[in-house]
């Protein structure tokens, strides 16, 4: 008999792991907590507090659930699996204590430094004086970060000083990100293009997964403020397997082994933000879970079993699954509510999904959907669906997604139209 694997989260991310698990043979059955629309069609959905760390526990216990897989960072920095642990049910995601690589990126820098990960120059502070200061040590562009979560939106690339004085007023004086806001790291700006690299973790031993990139401006040419991702593709052309092999023993080896010296071994899926400057790949971030929306790119080329390589990480095994993808290419693109990453309104009525998700080889992720009285499908948050298309290569899995972004509608949709352009 198989798995029944409970998810947790509700967006375009834990509708792809929920669709992937929901395909793999060692999954009998998937329950998606609180869930959205799409991912109510792959099976149960039901209501849970994710930043509750029992409440996530209790209804574990209550499904009989074999494995539960985290998607958002918020209940993993909460202590979600730590719960999960205490009460000896499979968790895939990291403790509290690893989870805070990406709780907070001054911790993740030091992780970075001690275990000898290439990566930029910076400095940690929560006194203004001191972050101008800083400033005056890098050349622009100036990157200025909130140092806890703040929904993806906490890093602010500044063109000019004035600009990037102000970034540290809005954090430090006027409390913008709040408590996540209460310390910045100011970093040099590394030049090169940027790269995603997934690794499933069991706390000694790391396998990589095939790379993607993502677009996190919100408009074309890389223009307009940074959001929690607009499109992405995978696999990235001219990054082989020597590649891969290489940031094993240069970065994911290593700060797993400073990890587990720490007492904190990391189990989880182990996410990489890196630049390939000319210097050779250098550490701009981690995350402690899939990224979002680079995970709705890679999981549709996934061959072999995600429930038996998650399994694997919770029990400290993956070595021992063997892992194999499809020799073709994904791109998925971002349907967000106009006006995002700032305000917008909700609620608006959604057209034409069923429409896209019937083109062979697409798969629409709902991101941001929500179910309205005599509405039917509607738009619940900035980025509301996430369509992905399959194809044997960059461009042509490309013309696909496009072509079915094209059937969906929804007053005031917002995409980027550059996603993979020139692949």
């Amino acid at each position: 008999m198989g798995r029944s694997v409970l998810v947790v989260g509700g967006g375009g991310r834990e509708h792809a792991l929920a669709w992937r698990l929901a395909a793999s043979p060692s999954v009998d059955r998937v329950v998606s907590a609180p869930g959205n629309p799409g991912m109510a069609q792959l099976g149960p959905t039901v209501p849970v507090d994710t930043g509750d760390p029992d409440a996530v526990a209790d209804l574990a216990e209550g499904q009989s659930s074999d494995l539960v897989v985290i998607g958002p960072e918020a209940p993993l920095v909460a202590g979600a699996v730590d719960a999960l642990q205490a009460r000896d049910i499979p968790a895939f995601g990291p403790v509290a204590a690893a989870a805070y690589l990406e709780g907070s990126k001054a911790f993740a820098k030091g992780i970075m430094e001690a275990a000898g990960a290439p990566t930029a120059g910076y400095l940690a502070t929560s006194e203004v004086e001191q972050a101008y200061a800083a400033l005056d040590r890098f050349a622009p562009p100036y990157v200025v970060k909130a140092d806890g979560l703040a929904a993806g939106k906490g890093v602010r690339i500044c063109e000019d000083l004035a600009d990037a004085r102000a970034a540290v007023d809005d954090a430090l004086v006027h409390r913008r990100f709040g408590d996540a806001g209460a310390q910045l790291v100011i970093e040099e700006f590394l030049h090169g293009p940027e790269r995603s690299v997934f690794g499933v973790c069991d706390g000694q031993d790391v396998v990589l997964l095939t790379p993607a990139q993502d677009y996190k401006r919100a408009h074309d040419g890389d223009a307009g403020p940074n959001t929690g991702g607009m499109g992405a593709y995978a696999p990235v052309p001219g990054f082989g397997r020597d590649d891969i092999t290489e940031l094993r023993e240069l970065i994911f080896l290593p700060v797993l082994r400073e990890l587990a010296s720490r007492g904190a071994p990391y189990r989880g899926l182990l996410y990489a933000g890196l630049v390939q400057t000319s210097d050779g790949p250098k550490l701009l971030e981690f995350n402690a879970r899939f990224g979002d929306p680079e995970t709705q790119a890679i999981l549709p080329l996934l061959a072999s079993d995600l429930g038996d390589l998650l399994a694997a990480s919770a029990s400290g095994a993956v070595r021992d699954v063997e892992v194999t993808w499809h020799d073709r290419a994904a791109v998925t693109v971002v349907l967000a509510s106009g006006g995002y990453p700032g305000s917008y309104t909700t609620g608006k009525p959604i057209t034409g999904v069923d429409d896209a998700d019937t083109r062979p080889e697409v798969t629409v992720f709902h991101a941001g959907t929500g179910q309205a009285d005599g509405e039917g499908l509607v738009t619940a948050g900035g980025r509301v669906l996430n369509v992905t298309a399959v194809g044997d290569d960059v461009e042509a899995a490309r013309r696909s997604a496009y072509a079915a972004t094209d059937l969906i509608g929804f007053d005031g949709l917002h995409r980027r139209s550059d996603i993979a352009a020139g692949v």
